[in-house]
């Protein structure tokens, strides 16, 4: 690319770089209790855990989540770890586990860390996958442990759920309480969340939190590389009912006007919208770390956001991934009111599922929306809509979590994201508490496209490392010396 060698001459002009993350150092007196585990005998069991998870039928619809519970509480009993179960309807129903803290020290105590996943997971077309690998198979193949849920997010739940479980067998002292939140529903409607958030807070009462939002993805930019993702910010949604009217007729003459050919024109405006890029922070800390890792002009214009807005900012927009990451979008995901093919429906309705960048409002967006397609033969229904959340990245957990995601490894970095989905961490934001997405694995673009598709799968040499780095960035942020 030319651009790239026009570059390389003003390289030595310098420019200002988004500033470095200031991740500090692992706390040595706490390092003791960080490599305890031995974690050749306690990633077996855990693998042995997962493919039983894996096996306990939670798709949602319809959940029955208290499958999963029971799976959890089983073990929980087993350690002596305390646990409460929380029904939201029959059939259906959280987790909270905890470790009390041990140590009792002058002052205010810290608030809990909480370790949240969900337990239901997505349907799947059985029939598309391999033989002996099936969706509630568990099965392992001595390289990944195949299921519907094992990266999303039932291989994280197991992480954490391990966390908690070492913690406990190695007597590690805590200076704040540790909750395990199993939670339904996250998939389709977050009753789960939203519940425990509105109606259970008061008990739970975490100041932070770490769920799924991020991870490592190989080959971002070069061969051999990985950059870690930590999601410190997710979209807001605006979930919208697009429905044209016209009059009903037969198929046999088309005429102009009728609500099929609303719907197709203002769809088709809504295709053609112009979207504006806006940057924010944490994609510049994304970039800044991916460019960092990557080095030569390429990653020295990823490190400067003046160069990454007037140069690169093309190069993004142009790709799905990081045009989400920058711009407010809208994707279409259904269709209804048609009915026999030779009769014209006086009514047809799309589906919209519009994504929103942090500071923007549903109701701003949706006037955008209403002016480019303007035609007042074109009805708008909101079904769901909340603003964006973000939690800082200038805490003690994201600083914990990112140095024990690329510690002990080359080729990699590790950066803030901005999560285009949303996920149960946005209601825990709302009430104020800083949460941090990481599933600390590194996988590539193929395998990540498994999770909700066919042949989910989890690299096992990940799942067992991952085991690791969970537990000591826990230990770094809730043990005392």
């Amino acid at each position: 690319m030319q651009i790239w060698k026009i570059l390389s001459l003003l390289a030595l002009a310098g420019c200002a770089t988004t500033a470095p993350l200031q991740l500090g150092s692992s706390p040595p007196q706490l390092e003791r209790h960080a490599r305890a585990p031995d974690w050749q005998k306690a990633g077996p069991e855990a693998v042995g855990w997962l493919q039983e998870y894996l096996r306990v039928d939670t798709s949602n619809p319809p959940g029955n989540e208290a499958r999963a519970v029971d799976f959890l509480s089983t073990i929980l009993q087993k350690e002596g770890i305390a646990f409460e179960r929380i029904e939201h309807a029959p059939g259906r129903q959280s987790l909270i586990a905890r470790l009390p803290a041990t140590v009792t020290e002058t002052g205010e105590r810290e608030k809990p860390l909480c370790l949240v996943a969900h337990t239901d997971v997505v349907t799947a077309e059985a029939a598309q996958w391999p033989a002996g690998k099936g969706p509630q198979s568990g099965a392992s193949d001595g390289t990944f442990v195949w299921g519907r849920g094992a990266l999303d997010m039932k291989g994280m739940g197991i992480i954490e759920l391990s966390t908690l479980i070492q913690l406990k067998r190695q007597g590690v002292p805590l200076r704040r309480e540790v909750v395990l939140l199993a939670v339904a529903d996250e998939e389709v409607d977050n009753r789960g969340m939203r519940e425990l958030v509105e109606k259970h807070w008061a008990k739970i009462g975490c100041s932070q939190l770490v769920n799924e939002g991020g991870l490592g993805v190989t080959g971002v930019l070069e061969p051999g590389q990985t950059v870690y993702g930590i999601s410190v910010a997710e979209k807001g949604l605006l979930w919208l009912r697009v429905t044209a009217h016209g009059k009903s007729g037969h198929g046999s003459t088309p005429l102009p006007g009728r609500a099929p050919d609303r719907l197709l024109d203002a769809l088709q405006k809504l295709r053609e919208r112009k979207l504006v890029a806006e940057v924010h922070p944490s994609v510049y800390g994304a970039l800044a770390a991916a460019g960092k890792l990557a080095g030569g002009v390429k990653g020295w214009v990823l490190q400067r956001p003046f160069w990454v807005d007037h140069v690169a900012m093309g190069a993004l927009m142009d790709e799905a991934g990081s045009r989400a990451m920058l711009a407010n979008t809208c994707s279409v995901t259904g269709f209804s009111g048609m009915f026999e093919p030779n009769v014209v429906p006086s009514e047809v309705s799309a589906q919209l599922d519009c994504r929103l960048l942090p500071g923007k409002e549903p109701i701003d967006l949706l006037t955008e929306l209403q002016s480019v397609v303007g035609d007042d033969k074109v009805t708008w229904q909101v079904l769901h809509q909340a603003k964006a959340t973000e939690s800082p990245s200038d805490d003690a957990l994201f600083r914990a979590l990112a140095r024990r995601a690329i510690e002990g490894q080359s080729s990699v970095a590790v950066g803030p994201l901005l999560s285009v989905g949303f996920t149960d961490s946005m209601y825990a934001r709302q009430i104020g508490v800083h949460a941090y997405g990481f599933v600390p694995i590194a996988i590539d673009r193929s395998l990540a496209e498994t999770m909700h598709g066919v042949g989910e799968r989890i690299p096992i040499t990940e799942f067992v490392r991952g085991l690791g780095v969970l537990y000591r960035a826990v230990v770094d942020v809730v043990a005392a010396p």
